[in-house]
């Protein structure tokens, strides 16, 4: 991303507000691509429902509406692309 000049943050704390309070920084979302797109990455023999509850929190605590979970854990990687969106 560095060498196309795409603005991202890496490591990015989620806070997370319950009813108002925050509860301070409880998650940090591996990337966070122009401020619209979270991307998780794993590397885990596949993608379970627990890995896509951890996106879509992150996506609605950050207001974010897409983010993509890669799995770097399959022979090849578009098999291990999953879209969430909320």
């Amino acid at each position: 991303m560095n060498l196309r000049r795409i603005p991202y943050t890496q490591q990015t704390p989620v806070p997370v507000i319950y009813k108002g309070y925050s509860l301070g920084d409880g998650f940090k979302a591996d990337f966070i691509v122009q401020s619209s797109l979270v991307l998780e990455l794993k590397a885990i023999d596949s993608i379970a429902k627990v890995h896509v509850a951890q996106l879509i929190n992150y996506l609605k605590l950050l207001k974010i509406k897409t983010g993509y979970i890669l799995n770097f854990n399959t022979a090849q990687l578009k098999s291990g692309i999953k879209r969430i969106s909320i």
